[in-house]
């Protein structure tokens, strides 16, 4: 075998995640989801958990951009020099 596949091999087994690493990821991501952490079932599959991640992930973007279109259209209708206040306290 080539020394650039034993090495390939070596690194990707030093990166491996044990399963006890997994799980502790997985019931932390559980504690940050609103649907999964208000539920009172303790027990939710790993692949629930992920699909609500992507979920919720999805429902904050689309949140954060409906704020940045509505702040948008408040700074365009606000004085430009509050506007430019407003923008400084954004760039900070």
């Amino acid at each position: 075998m080539s020394s650039r596949r034993s090495r390939s091999r070596q690194t990707s087994s030093s990166r491996n995640i044990t399963d006890d690493q997994i799980n502790d990821l997985v019931s932390k991501l559980q504690q940050l989801l609103p649907e999964i952490r208000d539920r009172r079932s303790d027990k939710v599959s790993a692949s629930k958990v992920l699909q609500e991640t992507c979920n919720y992930i999805r429902s904050l973007h689309r949140e954060v951009g409906d704020l940045s279109e509505r702040l948008s259209e408040l700074l365009d209708t606000t004085d430009t020099a509050q506007a430019a206040i407003i923008r400084n306290l954004l760039m900070q």
